[in-house]
């Protein structure tokens, strides 16, 4: 397995991408928006193949744990497939981890599913 990307809720989504790419030369790609619900995100790449989704929404403010906030989002960790993210999130519902999302193809072009880790951190298991 390895780190798909890792995310970050910023209220500014333009300045966060121009920060990171003056000072950690990352390149965006295009710009995301679900015009449905007001979500707009970018993935930025780094020349060691690392990504960062930089996320913006309306409803994102400070949240309760385990809920969307400002900051860290979500690590995504990618396993390879969809049958074996489906696999993956049986296991962890059969072992009594919180599914908060079941497995689904999102509009940014994955198939994905949302557990909690202990802390309530969320984690996204991606094909």
């Amino acid at each position: 397995m390895r780190i798909e990307h890792v995310a970050v809720w910023t209220p500014d989504l333009e300045r966060l991408v121009a920060f990171y790419a003056r000072y950690f030369d990352a390149t965006a790609g295009p710009k995301y928006t679900n015009p449905r619900t007001g979500f707009e995100s970018y993935f930025l790449s780094f020349d060691s193949g690392a990504r960062l989704e930089l996320m913006r929404s309306p409803t994102v403010t400070t949240g309760e744990p385990g809920q969307p906030r400002f900051g860290y989002a979500h690590l995504a960790v990618s396993v390879g497939s969809e049958t074996d993210v489906d696999r993956l999130t049986e296991l962890l519902r059969a072992d009594g981890v919180l599914v908060v999302d079941d497995p689904r193809h999102t509009g940014d072009g994955y198939y994905e599913s949302v557990i909690l880790d202990p802390d309530g951190n969320r984690i996204e298991i991606t094909d």
